[in-house]
Parts: structure tokens; C-alpha cells; sequence
């Protein structure tokens, strides 16, 4: 078939891939929803976007590509240019990130996004913000906007990078530049938030003039929806916030809110009083408590009031903070847990009041429905079944294709010994961990990573580990910058002719959104089975999904467990010349409850014979 009628931007198709491309070409073609489980690999940016552009150009319709990976966004805007240039099309497309990375005031990358709103807010309306100022004439776009309007449709479709560096030039503000441009594009890049937050999504729509009915929206690395979703309506409030607030409070001499702080935070050490870590709170009970000393809905009032002229005299506000959280605490029961927490830190007990939503359909489902058509895709939508289920889709379609790889280029082995099972975790069994990593990485011919539950955990190994390895060992330290995480890599990846090995955890830096093709990485281990700690939120979603679907304990708790270990194990097969092995060790993987979760294409073999394996494998090359 010719695929350039798709707006193909590549040479060749590769076999599966094609599969992928007709799929979607024929959905979208219906106006309807896709749900595609897509390895690593496959070339879903170009697979998707191709003929979702093609669509949109013939039918009027709005491309929506969304993202939360930075790095995603660029070979979004570089497969827009190929297609371009193959094809002669004249196209609009932008890349737009969060409102804070777009900001040009000096240091506002310090603030919680919920402040720097409430920060730009107030910037704005005062008219304190130079950028923002710098945009109109009156009611009509500056000279200095249109100029850079002008060399940005030079560049199109355009990066973040693109709309900071003219933005800056002509010292206007990037993010509404940004939007200035996406009223004429047919594609725009960005973050989950912008079409499954309600406020921000209704804010986008009215400011690029386009509607959601006509938009097709493609969820990359769409396994992270959910999650991300529940977050966008979650809250917390703190005991540490708290008395922040009141050090504000004092600063800026609100003796009266003061005084109201000192009691929410006397209130939450009293709600505390008990002997267990976490215990379920109701909504009533929280305000019951604090209308005893005022009222609760002028209490939010007086306290956004006072924020405002916080942020007059400094970027951010914890009494702003407070006031969001009372807010957010207003919102509705159904499809939400109410939970308040104590845990001992270096320095201070930490109290904890959280709302915590449990269903993302609650903003999905309405999205879903409305949208032109939706496709989701990533290499770990495993079931494909759930995610329908829980992000609300009424119709779709599910694919599940397999790897478009050699089957040889790849091996796959459960290990069924050790387990990291909290009530089986020894220094024996830390023992019997670092001598098969040791074994498994002393023979393999190059780099290696393995991926832990936990930084604990990792720590404990490592200790053993450490004596047993003959390769030079890298451990990666929790929460690195951006700048800390690149330089790692690096080091690391110098290392792929003699060999070494990461150590890492499947939440931390490197489980996910990495890439090291070719001889960077030969051999991945997943050691343990990264399933949460079964607290009372956990406890809440299993209740919560085995009433709705009869599937708590594998939607609220092995699912997205499992999953996560399936994106650290990624790591390791990036193109089709990639050879190396992927290796699960704990004897749970083995087990048919768990086994059953790897996807139907995986060739895994169970054996105890794991170094005679490795060896054959590698041998072959």
C-alpha cells in the first residue's frame, strides 16, 4: 500500500506499524475511540499523528497530541516537520507546555503549580506582569506581539523552545503567544491537563476558538492517564503548611487569620490523636470542627482575600494554599476517599489531611464522550479492557499488537527464587538477591540496570551487592535534576564496551521515559514486585472498583503494579538491533495470579538454569 496518502513521513513502514497506521486511519476516519496496547518501538508518533493530520485537514478537526513527557513533545514537532517537507503542507502546529514552564519572571520554577496560578493571577489582574502588558494595545495585539507572531510562523509548527526564545526577544509572554498561535493549528502538543482538567480546558477552548466536538485527541504513554487524572483532583493539607501560613500570617500582620491558622492546625494534631498511622475522615466532621470556631465559607474567603495581597509583595502564598485545600474539601463524596495521616520524619512528625479522588472517569468519561474521536496508545495499556473501563469509554475499540523486533533479539526469564514480600524480607534473602544480581550481571557482555521497589530496598542489596559485583556500580539518588539525571547517563552509557550496572528504583528517574538503544543497555532485571503499600487509599480504590466493575484487586492494585514493572523492564529493547535480556526476579512472577499479567506476545520462560541461558544468548550474536 502507499502510504503516502496517510502523510507517511518515513521511507519505510515497518510490518506492524502498518497494522497500527490502517487502525487508526479507519477509527478515525468513523469518528470513533481506539484503545492500543503498542510496544516499544512500533513508531506510534508517526503511526498515529499521520493520518489523525491527514483527517484533520480534510475534515476541518483539531489534533490534540498529549503528552507528559518533555522529550515526547520534540519528536512530535520533528515528525510535523517531516511531514511537512515530505508532503509540501502548509500546517499549523505548536508545542505547548504548563503556563510555569512558559513564564519568563525569574523564579517561579520554585512554585507549586497551584501557586504560581494563583501567582499569575494576581500578576496579571495588577497589572505587575511586563510580558502580559507587552501584548495588546488597548484591545488590539502590540507591535512587538505581532512581530513575534510574524518569525514564529517562519519556524512552523514550533517548539516550546521556539515560543521562549522569540517570546523573550520581543519580551512578550510565551504561553499566550503559544496560544495565539494554536487558534490557527491544526496540531497542538501538550499535557494531559489541557483537555482533561474542566477550568483549563474550557479556558484553551475559548482562547483558541475551537470546540472539543471537533478534536481528535491521542493520549501518548496513555497508562499514565489515569493516574495523573486523580491527581488533578486530589488535595492535601499539612501540618508544615499550616504553620507556614501562620508565619505568613504574622509577617504581613493578619492577626486575626493568625489566630484562625493556629486553630486548624491545633485541629489537625487533635484529629491526629489516635494510634495508627491513617484513619478515614468525613467531610462533615472537618468543617463541623472548624465552623465550632468560624464560619468555614467566610474562613475561605478571608484567607483568598489575604492571599491576593500576599502575592503582591512575593510569589507565593501558603495561605493561598490553605484557602485551595478548605475549597477543594467542599467537593463531592462519590468516587473520592477522605483520609487523614501521621508519619515520623527526620525532624518532625508529619500530619496529613487529604482528598483524594479515586475515579478519573469522573472527568474523562465527559471528555470521552465529547470529543470527535479519542485514541489512547502506549506499551503498557495491559489490559486493554481496564483502561476502558476505568477512564469511562461507552464505545471503543481495543488492539493489543505484539513487538515489531525479532522474537530472537530478545530474552525473557522469571527467576522463581527470593521475594521481596514485606512479611519474607530478611538479610538472607537480601543475601540471596545480591549473589543472583552479581551472578546475572558479571556475566552479561555490557551494561546492565536493575529496578527495585523501593529505595530501601535498593539500599539493602546494594550493601551485599556491592562485594559480589566485578563491574563498575552506578546508584541513583532520589529526586535528581534534570541536569544530575543526563550526567548519570552518561557516565553510564561510557561504559558499554567493558560494562557496568544502575541501580535503580521503577519509580525513580529511570523506570520510565528513558531511552538507550543499542549497546547502552544489554540486560534489564526487575527485582520484586512494585505493589503499594496496602494503605487505607489503596484499601478505598479496591473497595471502590470492586463495587463498580468486580475488579478491585486487580484494577486498584496488581494492574498498575504490574504495569509499572513492564515500563522498567522497556528499558532494555529500544530498536530493532537491540539484543539483550529482560530477567524478573521473584517467585511471584512465576505464579499464575501474576503471570497471567504479562502481555500474551511475551516468549517467557521460567527456569532456575538462568546462567546457562545468559550465556547461550549472548553467545549467539
Amino acid at each position: 500500500m502507499n502510504f503516502d496518502n496517510l502523510l507517511f513521513p518515513h521511507s519505510k513502514v515497518r510490518d506492524i506499524q502498518e497494522d497500527l497506521i490502517l487502525k487508526i486511519d479507519d477509527v478515525v476516519s468513523k469518528g470513533k475511540n481506539l484503545i492500543a496496547h503498542a510496544p516499544t518501538g512500533l513508531g506510534k508518533t508517526a503511526a498515529a499523528l499521520a493520518p489523525v493530520l491527514k483527517y484533520a485537514l480534510e475534515h476541518d478537526k483539531v489534533v490534540f497530541f498529549l503528552t507528559s513527557r518533555h522529550t515526547q513533545h520534540k519528536i512530535a514537532v520533528d515528525t510535523l516537520k517531516s511531514i511537512r517537507d515530505k508532503f509540501d503542507k502548509k500546517f499549523g502546529g505548536v508545542s505547548i507546555i504548563g503556563k510555569k514552564g512558559l513564564c519568563l519572571q525569574p523564579g517561579v520554577n520554585k512554585l507549586y503549580s497551584s501557586e504560581f496560578h494563583e501567582y499569575c493571577r494576581a500578576m496579571r489582574e495588577d497589572k505587575k506582569c511586563e510580558f502580559f502588558n507587552n501584548l495588546k494595545n488597548k484591545d488590539k495585539l502590540s507591535g512587538s506581539a505581532r512581530s513575534a507572531l510574524s518569525d514564529l510562523k517562519v519556524l512552523n509548527p514550533i517548539t516550546t523552545d521556539d515560543s521562549l526564545e522569540v517570546s523573550e526577544r520581543y519580551s512578550v509572554c510565551p504561553y499566550e503567544i503559544s496560544l495565539l498561535m494554536a487558534k490557527d493549528a491544526k496540531v497542538i502538543i501538550g499535557d494531559y491537563y489541557y483537555i482533561f482538567h474542566p477550568d483549563i480546558s474550557a479556558n484553551l477552548f475559548k482562547k483558541i476558538d475551537k470546540s472539543l466536538s471537533d478534536s481528535i485527541i491521542v493520549v501518548d504513554e496513555a497508562h499514565n492517564l489515569p493516574g495523573r487524572v486523580k491527581d488533578l483532583f486530589s488535595a492535601r493539607l499539612s501540618n508544615i503548611m499550616v504553620r507556614r501560613a501562620v508565619s505568613e500570617a504574622k509577617k504581613f500582620k493578619f492577626d486575626q487569620l493568625r489566630h484562625l491558622l493556629i486553630q486548624i492546625g491545633d485541629l489537625i494534631d487533635e484529629l491526629c490523636n489516635f494510634d495508627v498511622e491513617e484513619q478515614y475522615i468525613s467531610k462533615e466532621l472537618f468543617i463541623d470542627k472548624i465552623n465550632e470556631f468560624c464560619d468555614y465559607q467566610e474562613l475561605i474567603e478571608d484567607l483568598s482575600f489575604a492571599a491576593d495581597a500576599v502575592r503582591e509583595e512575593q510569589k507565593q502564598s501558603y495561605i493561598g494554599s490553605v484557602a485551595s485545600f478548605l475549597e477543594s474539601w467542599l467537593g463531592v463524596n462519590e468516587g473520592f476517599t477522605r483520609i487523614i495521616s501521621k508519619q515520623q520524619s527526620t525532624h518532625d512528625e508529619i500530619k496529613v489531611v487529604s482528598y483524594r479522588c479515586l475515579d478519573p472517569s469522573l472527568s474523562t468519561k465527559s471528555v470521552i464522550e465529547a470529543a470527535y474521536s479519542t485514541i489512547l496508545m502506549s506499551g503498557t495499556l495491559n489490559p486493554t479492557s481496564m483502561y476502558k473501563e476505568l477512564l469511562g469509554f461507552d464505545d471503543s475499540e481495543e488492539e493489543t499488537y505484539g513487538s515489531p523486533f525479532p522474537e530472537d533479539n530478545r530474552l525473557n526469564i522469571i527467576i522463581p527464587k527470593t521475594s521481596t514480600k514485606y512479611e519474607l524480607r530478611s538479610q538472607d534473602q537480601y543475601k540471596n538477591i545480591a549473589d543472583i544480581l552479581a551472578r546475572i550481571i558479571n556475566l552479561v557482555p555490557g551494561n546492565s540496570a536493575v529496578f527495585f521497589p523501593s529505595y530501601y530496598l535498593r539500599d539493602q542489596v546494594y550493601k551485599l551487592f556491592n562485594d559480589l559485583c566485578k563491574k563498575t556500580i552506578f546508584v541513583e539518588r532520589a529526586n535528581l535534576s534534570k541536569h544530575d539525571k543526563h550526567d548519570l547517563l552518561d557516565r553510564f552509557k561510557g561504559y558499554k564496551d567493558s560494562g557496568a550496572v544502575l541501580l535503580g528504583v521503577i519509580s525513580g528517574s529511570f523506570g520510565e521515559g528513558i531511552d538507550l538503544p543499542g549497546d547502552f543497555l544489554k540486560n534489564v532485571v526487575i527485582v520484586g514486585l512494585p505493589l503499594s503499600k496496602p494503605d487505607l487509599e489503596i484499601k478505598a480504590l479496591i473497595d471502590y472498583y470492586d463495587k463498580k466493575f468486580g475488579k478491585g484487586w486487580d484494577y486498584g492494585y496488581l494492574f498498575p503494579a504490574f504495569n509499572k514493572a513492564l515500563q522498567s523492564a522497556g528499558r532494555c529493547i529500544r530498536s530493532e538491533k537491540d539484543k539483550g535480556t529482560i530477567i524478573f526476579l521473584d517467585e511471584r512472577y512465576a505464579w499464575s495470579n501474576y503471570r497471567r499479567c504479562f502481555p500474551s506476545s511475551w516468549n517467557i520462560k521460567t527456569t532456575m538454569l538462568y546462567e546457562r541461558m545468559i550465556e547461550d544468548f549472548f553467545s549467539k550474536n
